[in-house]
């Protein structure tokens, strides 16, 4: 796909290349090209979030009335691709990139004035409250329970793999407050205080060793009826627009290119045991070249929905689909990068990467004692933690079953 852009995009691209020349440090940087996680480190997204927010570029996609940028889908695109291009850390998606939606299309006004500036200064991180044991992809067969009294919900209940739980200090959860014959029914989109008696946080550590999920245990938690987000009892409606901006409302495509150039550029310096390097087989290179032309199909569809987004529309189906299609596209270059790193792939250097969670005992990376290309540092983690890829935010195959139905009409 060729995309040229007008003079102002351009004066744009600028602005923004200049701003993170400015503000992006070396040690930043360096953090982020060793991540093993899809996640960056609390302290190390936290900083980026104040420096964001401080330019007022903290929420590009959310209206302008509220904290957002404004921005045209070109200039949000941009701003995507130079932040991938540049090694800026990510930030948590749970508040600005999932809440921060709802509240704005179902929140109140008062919830909106109390909770979305709150998001975007970071004086509230937030979590994601909807898996349980047993409903995960059946999310409808959630249990934990609701039960009315008065102007407060009493809540009973277990969430797990809530990421960043340890750190957040509010929820926002789907909770059961009435039994129906059909089950997307009685269930309540709620926001919780992780500080009010009876929520308990325990750590779910990673066979990395990183604490980024977390099982979350609610023991008669009382809930202000006012932190009900849309009607009691319609939650699902609102979890269903929460999960059109999770799946598809942000922008994927410039970190796959990103990453396609670092495979190049690894598998051009990693000899292939025959005097050349691995770029030079045709095999490894047809197939990379290929991966870059369905990236590119998908750049054409993001770029779509975002021009659509930009006119205060939701994704819709198309969610689904950009979802499924992110996340396969992403572990195919996590076996291509694992490839081309060849046995440097397979060396354990913890010491030498930057989790996305407490490590114990996590000693923070330094350049000396390790071997192999920078590039080649992180390959097997991230091929391993990109499998949970297409199983959060809901399986591809729940996906595939959503586009089925709400597509094709099958």
């Amino acid at each position: 796909m060729q995309m040229r852009w007008s003079q102002d995009e351009l004066a744009f691209r600028d602005e923004v290349r200049a701003f993170l020349d400015a503000k992006l440090t070396a040690q930043m940087r360096r953090d982020v090209r060793r991540l093993t996680s899809v996640y960056a480190p609390h302290e190390l997204s936290m900083a980026w979030q104040a420096i964001l927010h401080a330019r007022g570029w903290a929420a590009p996609a959310w209206p302008v009335e509220y904290g957002g940028c404004g921005w045209s889908a070109a200039q949000r695109y941009i701003f995507a691709s130079e932040l991938a291009a540049n090694d800026a850390p990510s930030l948590s998606p749970m508040g600005i990139g999932m809440c921060g939606p709802v509240l704005i299309g179902h929140g109140t006004a008062e919830q909106k004035a109390h909770y979305l500036p709150r998001m975007l200064t970071g004086e509230h991180l937030w979590c994601q409250g909807y898996s349980e044991p047993g409903s995960g992809s059946d999310l409808a067969s959630l249990q934990m329970s609701a039960m009315d009294d008065g102007d407060d919900l009493v809540c009973s209940g277990h969430k797990l793999w809530t990421t960043h739980a340890n750190v957040a200090n509010w929820i926002f959860c789907l909770v059961r407050t009435s039994q129906e014959a059909i089950r997307q029914q009685g269930i309540t989109f709620l926001l919780i205080d992780m500080a009010t008696p009876g929520v308990e946080v325990r750590p779910i550590v990673m066979l990395s060793g990183e604490h980024i999920q977390n099982d979350v245990f609610f023991t008669d938690v009382r809930v202000p009826r006012a932190n009900v987000v849309g009607r009691v009892g319609e939650g699902w409606t609102v979890a269903k627009y929460l999960m059109e901006f999770e799946r598809g409302g942000g922008v994927s495509t410039p970190g796959l290119k990103a990453r396609l150039g670092r495979i190049r550029a690894l598998a051009a310096s990693e000899p292939d045991g025959a005097g050349g390097h691995i770029a030079d087989g045709a095999g490894f290179m047809a197939r990379l070249n290929a991966l870059g032309i369905e990236v590119e199909t998908l750049e054409a569809a993001e770029l779509q929905i975002l021009a659509s987004l930009s006119a205060g529309d939701a994704p819709g189906a198309r969610s689904s689909m950009m979802k499924m299609v992110g996340t396969e596209l992403s572990q195919r270059l996590t076996e291509l990068a694992l490839e081309a790193a060849g046995a440097y792939g397979a060396a354990y250097q913890p010491h030498a990467v930057c989790p996305g969670g407490p490590v114990l005992g996590f000693v923070p990376p330094t350049d000396q004692g390790h071997v192999g290309p920078d590039h080649s540092l992180t390959v097997a983690a991230k091929y391993l933690n990109d499998r949970a890829g297409s199983i959060y935010a809901g399986t591809n195959e729940i996906q595939r079953n959503i586009m089925a139905k709400a597509v094709l009409g099958l």
